[in-house]
């Protein structure tokens, strides 16, 4: 990892370049529908899987090391310096961390606060030379042993008190480096067996947590997002945030849409047996649209490998969908991703963040594309026109008709002479692919 000086600072040479420390597609100062391509997809890096993760995995050891040769505090030091070097190489703008991933964890909690804010010191200073932000923080309320039974979930009443000064101290490391989001992932909010779990206990006590959570940062002066990451299992059997639509139904439960978004994993929608289309989609159409963790899944594996998104198809939808939504605010496209076990050195970390933020970039060129040829957003106009060209179809949008009346409209009309368009499914997977390769 002390090899990072002698990386150079990764530069667009456009998709004819053979330069493999170079963009293809990532022109950050292009101007895409009034946007800089950076502004577009705001990069950020995640702190968890390039800065600490090893290689380890369920069945061996340690494929890198990444610790400097160094412990405690000064090592944190050491990685946050390369972390920053890092991100200066690849033109990341923003990063995201967990609480134990930047600072040392202490026997207690006033010691594992003391090590955030010293680091958080560090974290200022390296910020402000480099010009890169924070994007969001979170705490880490999943590893420690205490977290067996879940945080603001746990049977344990002090645990969730340990889980809700975590949560302070995060907020208030958060609101120290400007961060503009603040994430809540459950990690081990669900269960395994329903002959152990009290689940109503259990949601009532996670709201409650939120709510507290909430106001204590608005009290703070926090004025950005809340997110909640859906996922839907791993590493519980039945986790309580499986979806989009899960958390859009517990936050309106408990009172929390108007300072919680969605921080929606690509990754995470694939267990939950949907696309992280289809995900993003409901975010937006719920009101809840808010941040990304960028990664992909193995359609042949079962889990969450979390790997560097390079499937095309899937940024462009991806971006199609951000574009529709208005773009980001205070979100972003975090890569929450990590080099394979056996991508062990610093120019694998580098061409992974490289083949992510290309594929990005040319899935938001295509995105634009899509937007701008029109042809399947006139289709989806004019498959749905009934609604908008017939009376009853007026009627219906307007809310100028009951059950009754469409009864009476209906009755005798002879079934068989009803039209129901084509879907031509096929035709437009071909636009899809026509945008995609041919311009």
């Amino acid at each position: 990892m002390n090899n990072i000086d002698k990386i150079p600072v990764i530069k667009y040479e456009g998709k004819n370049s053979k330069n493999p420390l170079a963009f293809h597609h990532y022109n950050p100062n292009e101007k895409l529908m009034g946007k800089t391509m950076k502004e577009h997809l705001k990069f950020a890096m995640s702190y968890w899987h390039t800065i600490n993760a090893s290689g380890t995995d369920m069945f061996g050891g340690n494929t890198m090391d990444k610790t400097f040769g160094l412990n405690e505090i000064q090592m944190y030091k050491a990685k946050a310096d390369f972390a920053f070097k890092l991100m200066h190489k690849l033109g990341i703008q923003y990063y995201c961390f967990h609480d134990i991933d930047v600072a040392p964890e202490g026997n207690t909690l006033a010691e594992s606060e003391a090590y955030l804010k010293e680091m958080t010191n560090h974290l200022l200073k390296l910020q402000k030379q480099y010009k890169i932000k924070l994007l969001w923080g979170t705490a880490n309320m999943f590893s420690h042993k205490i977290f067996m039974t879940g945080a603001a979930t746990s049977c344990c009443a002090d645990v969730y008190a340990v889980a809700a000064g975590k949560v302070k101290a995060a907020i208030d490391a958060t609101i120290k480096l400007g961060g503009t989001g603040y994430v809540f992932w459950g990690g081990r909010e669900g269960y395994d067996t329903l002959l152990n779990t009290d689940m109503d206990l259990e949601l009532k006590h996670l709201g409650k947590f939120l709510k507290m959570a909430r106001d204590y940062g608005r009290k703070q002066g926090f004025k950005g997002d809340f997110y909640i990451e859906p996922k839907p299992k791993e590493p519980t059997k039945h986790q309580y945030d499986f979806d989009v639509a899960t958390c859009a139904n517990f936050l309106r439960t408990y009172g929390l849409t108007r300072d919680f978004r969605m921080n929606v994993e690509a990754n995470h929608a694939t267990l939950a047996g949907h696309t992280f289309q289809h995900e993003l989609r409901t975010a937006t159409i719920n009101g809840f649209f808010g941040s990304i963790d960028a990664n992909q899944g193995d359609m042949l594996l079962g889990w969450d490998t979390d790997q560097f998104p390079t499937n095309v198809y899937d940024t462009t939808l991806c971006m199609y969908e951000v574009l529709k939504a208005g773009g980001f605010t205070n979100g972003g496209l975090n890569f929450d991703a990590k080099t394979r076990r056996t991508s062990n050195t610093i120019l694998d970390i580098i061409y992974a963040y490289i083949a992510g933020m290309d594929a990005f970039a040319l899935g938001l060129r295509k995105a634009v594309a899509i937007i701008q040829d029109r042809r399947i957003d006139k289709f989806i106009e004019e498959k749905y026109k009934s609604y908008r060209l017939t009376s009853i179809g007026k009627k219906i949008e307007n809310n100028k008709t009951s059950l009754l009346g469409l009864y009476n409209y209906s009755k005798n009309i002879p079934i068989h002479t009803i039209h129901v368009p084509s879907g031509q499914q096929e035709y437009l997977e071909e636009i899809f692919n026509d945008i995609l390769f041919n311009q």
